[in-house]
């Protein structure tokens, strides 16, 4: 089978889309800051800062897949945080642009982006060929990461794939983690209203596009990465407790708290995009968690 080189495999999605992959027989090895050969998944060095990568993962892998970048929800958007959110995509794929033209040429590129490029649309349905977001610092940074992709595209000539990741639902990490943490004493809350829509998507569903992705030559260009099933985020919450099978207290957390709590990183969380997944469903693709509670019943009782 196919060696399959991917960044940032050791972040929530990475992890499970390494395992997933070598399920299914590839050869799985990662690009991390600090190698280990010995590692479940052999760890090649790469210095998106340094901008120097190991020539010999390079030449190992037949695909490479590029999941890299410093969480957007992590810490509060200082002005050094939102440039290092940029710069930890942007730089990561000028470093992988730099080794395709020098090194080797995979048979196929596949980069994460975000749907966070449509910026906040209310109940607008969005297509891949929908506009950018003009204001906010989601749509701004995720404008320039694809810029990145395209220009490693366009100047290396090799067939791209670019997954706009919408909202990745685990138990292991990641929006649901954190509020599933208020249920276990029986308790929720929704976002402002909770009439901002939530493009979410179960983790096996987004890691098995980016296979899907490897096993469809034609499956290049632009998808999102979201489930067919958008929700106002008041209705996910209310999801919750029917997929534990359990009676909790929901209550709103008001906007004006989270602005003052989170400052302009509550964009994060009131931001509404509603994203449409018919391009990716057109290549063939079907999705084996389409509904929110079955999607939630699962992450919960298999704890991923």
């Amino acid at each position: 089978m196919a060696t399959v080189l991917i960044a940032g495999g050791t972040g929530l999605i990475g992890k499970r889309l390494s395992f997933l992959l070598s399920e299914k027989g590839y050869t799985v090895i990662h690009l991390s800051r600090k190698e280990n050969l010995k590692a479940q998944y052999p760890a090649y060095a790469w210095d998106i800062n340094a901008q120097t990568i190991s020539e010999e993962a390079i030449q190992q892998a037949d695909y490479v897949i590029n999941l890299a970048g410093a969480g957007v929800a992590d810490r509060h958007w200082t002005k050094a945080r939102k440039q290092l959110i940029i710069d930890s995509r942007v730089n990561g794929n000028a470093l992988l642009q730099k080794a395709f033209s020098t090194i080797k040429k995979p048979k196929k590129f596949i980069a994460s982006a975000a749907i966070g490029f449509y910026g906040d649309r209310g109940n607008e349905v969005l297509t891949e060929d929908s506009s950018a977001g003009d204001k906010g610092f989601l749509a701004e940074s995720c404008v320039l990461w694809e810029q990145s992709i395209h220009d490693l595209a366009s100047s290396t000539t090799i067939p791209t794939a670019i997954i706009r990741i919408g909202i990745v639902l685990s138990t292991q990490g990641g929006a649901l983690e954190k509020m599933l943490l208020s249920f276990n004493i029986r308790t929720g809350a929704y976002f402002g209203d909770g009439s901002a829509i939530y493009s979410w998507i179960h983790i096996d569903d987004v890691c098995r596009m980016f296979i899907h992705a490897i096993e469809k030559e034609e499956v290049v260009g632009i998808y999102n990465g979201v489930g067919p099933q958008a929700l106002p985020n008041k209705d996910i919450v209310y999801a919750i407790p029917k997929a534990k099978n359990q009676k909790a207290i929901i209550l709103p957390a008001p906007a004006f708290g989270l602005r003052l709590a989170m400052g302009e990183m509550a964009d994060a969380v009131l931001t509404s995009t509603h994203v449409s997944s018919k391009k990716m469903e057109a290549t063939g693709f079907n999705f084996q968690f389409p509904e929110i509670v079955e999607a939630l019943k699962d992450l919960i009782n298999r704890k991923i």
